[in-house]
């Protein structure tokens, strides 16, 4: 990757000892494993301990609740070097508390604060988002789950689908229509919905890639929920999942560059070994073009996430450009991720479709990287939009 060195301008000193201290997490706590937890289809809980230990849990909440500060430079640090493991599916299990816990923070009761977030930080317990439903899909604002208000409780009725860390999730956040009057993004509210609930059942799903993260179907029937679970007011909740996701895109773009730099990386280590008619892969123009496109989108799309980091850190833009901005990223990175999969396993040949290269393995999950946190014609509509165009 070009190094992060070449960006001073951006890191300080002290993000850069971060970085340091992080990438050799990984490679000593995670890298080693990922073959292993793939196949098994998911991420032992000690390895929520063992992240919290180090901090990774906490970045970015507040100290009250066991938080370490971070700025958006240290969030873009922490979904580069997590995802240098090649496997974004240990990510995604590890860190959903990073979309169920903000809304959390920013819009809940202090007493639900107290209640949820430290034991999450602790990695103790896990939480997840629970917006997306079988018929809504990137849709927020048709979402059919509802909420009726029955004395001190909530009774949700309704499916959520596509839910990561959904079967071994302690805490849900959960987007419900409390007004089924009103239409679009009205009438929608935020509840924080316990595991154990009674009437709450979760059924696996077996995806294309992302195999150590569990997904789940949930279904809730009847699953009463205490008034003190609401998250900010009551028929206001749109905005609050809305500015959640910006978040989620940002660190998603992040982590396709790197992903997208692990198919490179491989792929030269390939080219440099294997020998074709009598010459070495490297040495041949076509294959070192292909390194050079490589490279070129990948430095492109990372150019714009650390400019982008450096207009949100400094309230640079307005919202809509920002929001535009945070769309563009998600979609040049994870095209560039999508470019460099598809050419490291075109190079590596045969050796490229069998499990357990990384190539093989990012190439199964650039699918979820593009339609994640909003698929690539989503982010692009609503980028025009936010443009006026």
């Amino acid at each position: 990757m070009f190094e992060h060195a070449a960006a001073p301008h951006y890191f300080s000193p002290e993000h850069e000892a971060y970085r340091m201290a992080l990438r050799q997490f990984v490679a000593k706590e995670i890298t080693p494993h990922v073959h292993a937890w793939e196949e098994a289809e998911a991420i032992p809980t000690s390895l929520h301990t063992k992240a919290a230990q180090m901090g990774v849990m906490a970045l970015g909440y507040p100290e009250a609740h066991g938080g370490v500060p971070g700025d958006v430079f240290h969030q873009i640090i922490l979904a580069e070097e997590m995802s240098r493991c090649g496997a974004g599916g240990v990510v995604a299990a590890l860190l959903s508390h990073s979309i169920g816990l903000p809304p959390l923070v920013a819009h809940a009761s202090s007493a639900l604060q107290s209640k949820v977030i430290p034991p999450v930080l602790r990695g103790e317990k896990i939480s997840a988002l629970a917006v997306t439903e079988p018929s809504g899909g990137s849709d927020v604002a048709a979402l059919q789950c509802k909420a009726v208000r029955e004395g001190d409780h909530y009774v949700v009725t309704g499916e959520k689908i596509f839910i990561t860390s959904g079967m071994r999730a302690d805490f849900f956040t959960v987007a419900v229509r409390t007004d089924p009057l009103q239409k679009g993004a009205g009438g929608i509210s935020a509840l924080l919905i316990e595991g154990h609930s009674p009437g709450l059942t979760r059924t696996k799903l077996d995806k294309m890639g992302w195999w150590s993260s569990d997904t789940a179907h949930l279904r809730f029937d009847g699953v009463r929920v205490p008034v003190e679970h609401l998250i900010g007011q009551e028929n206001q909740g749109f905005k609050v999942f809305m500015n959640n996701f910006n978040s989620e895109r940002l660190g998603m773009a992040a982590q396709a560059c790197v992903f997208a730099q692990l198919c490179l990386d491989e792929a030269v280590d390939w080219a440099r070994q294997r020998t074709t008619f009598g010459s070495l892969l490297s040495e041949r123009q076509v294959i070192r073009h292909k390194f050079m496109d490589m490279h070129a989108r990948i430095a492109a799309a990372q150019s714009l996430i650390y400019d982008l980091a450096w207009r949100l850190h400094h309230h640079h833009d307005p919202a809509p450009q920002l929001v535009a901005r945070i769309c563009m990223a998600k979609v040049l990175a994870t095209q560039a991720m999508q470019f460099c999969a598809d050419q490291a396993v075109q190079i590596l040949g045969g050796m490229g479709f069998m499990r357990g290269t990384r190539s093989e393995r990012i190439y199964r999950e650039v699918k979820v990287m593009m339609i994640g946190g909003g698929s690539e014609e989503i982010m692009k509509d609503l980028a025009a939009r936010q443009l006026g165009i």
